[in-house]
């Protein structure tokens, strides 16, 4: 199981979309705060992007920025250029689209951008780990099959073809798993961590076996086995590395599947209970309203609002 995909998968909801967007100078456009984790590429030109708190950040051809948490920022051509609001999306927005040019003028700058539904009401920590806004700026020569995959997307953004309703969002999911591990490739040399823990052999031996039969009634002795390490060496490791025991992880990552297949799907409870490990049906409920202080069957009937905090 590749524990990345897995918590993609899990924690994104809904389609993304994006859109190739032509602007001429001068340009500033506002970007509330929102739950969706968006992304902006620089194609060709210059941008500024202004983030609501921090430092504003330079952007040329080629580069990258994700922000994960969807905090309100700004896109301008300069730091000094007035800024309008952005236009209020569509409730369901299209999975691409493209901004229709100026007649008879060519853009200063063209951009993809874009955004990512994730579930906010339970955040993996590996997606904790990363900071409101991550630059991924152009290198001659760097990640070849980011670059590659942000080549298709732009061609098909560019061109109507057949298939691209298909096509887009398919890519996008692509752009999302290389902007990360890009992102956790410039960090190996972390102590600690998600970074340092999908990086370290033995305790991402065990991430994947949990990920990939999370249904198993697991014990910290077995996964010491695919790890390779003692018992107490290996429940140390995995402890400092992910910031929570093994046991621990894998009751808190059987919830997050578990809410997921409640919110999502018509799966009766007793068989998402089987899904994630559990015989009894009353035992489930017990952990599912300790993670999200309701019974599985409100959760499915009210959503994942006002629950309570993640433990």
């Amino acid at each position: 199981m590749d524990v990345l995909s897995d918590v993609i998968t899990t924690m994104r909801t809904g389609r993304p979309h994006s859109a190739r967007v032509d602007r001429s100078v001068p340009f500033g456009r506002r970007f509330p705060s929102s739950d969706a984790a968006g992304f902006h590429v620089v194609l060709q030109g210059a941008a500024w992007l202004i983030p609501d708190e921090g430092d504003p950040v330079p952007l040329g051809p080629g580069d990258v920025v994700f922000l994960p948490r969807g905090v309100g920022h700004a896109l301008a051509d300069s730091l000094s250029t007035p800024l309008a609001g952005a236009p209020v999306p569509p409730a369901e927005p299209p999975s691409h689209a493209q901004e229709a040019r100026a007649p008879g003028s060519a853009p200063d700058t063209v951009m993809l951008c874009g955004a990512y539904l994730l579930d906010r009401s339970r955040t993996h920590p590996l997606l904790q780990e990363l900071p409101d806004v991550v630059h991924l700026p152009a290198r001659v020569g760097s990640r070849p099959h980011l670059r590659a995959a942000l080549d298709l997307l732009g061609g098909e953004l560019e061109s109507d073809r057949p298939g691209s309703d298909a096509m887009v969002p398919a890519l996008l999911d692509v752009l999302l798993l290389h902007i990360l591990r890009a992102w956790f490739d410039e960090r190996k040399d972390t102590p600690t961590g998600w970074s340092a823990a999908l990086n370290d052999p033995p305790v991402a031996a065990a991430l994947r076996a949990m990920h990939g039969e999370p249904q198993r009634q697991w014990s910290v002795q077995e996964l010491a086995r695919h790890a390779g390490l003692s018992r107490a060496a290996f429940a140390r490791r995995f402890t400092t590395l992910v910031g929570r025991p093994p046991l621990a992880y894998l009751t808190w990552w059987r919830m997050t599947i578990a809410a997921r297949l409640l919110r999502a799907s018509d799966v009766p409870a007793n068989a998402v209970a089987g899904k994630v490990g559990y015989t009894s049906e009353y035992a489930f409920a017990h952990a599912f309203k300790r993670a999200y202080g309701r019974p599985p069957g409100a959760y499915r009937r009210q959503g994942p609002h006002h629950q309570a905090p993640a433990r």
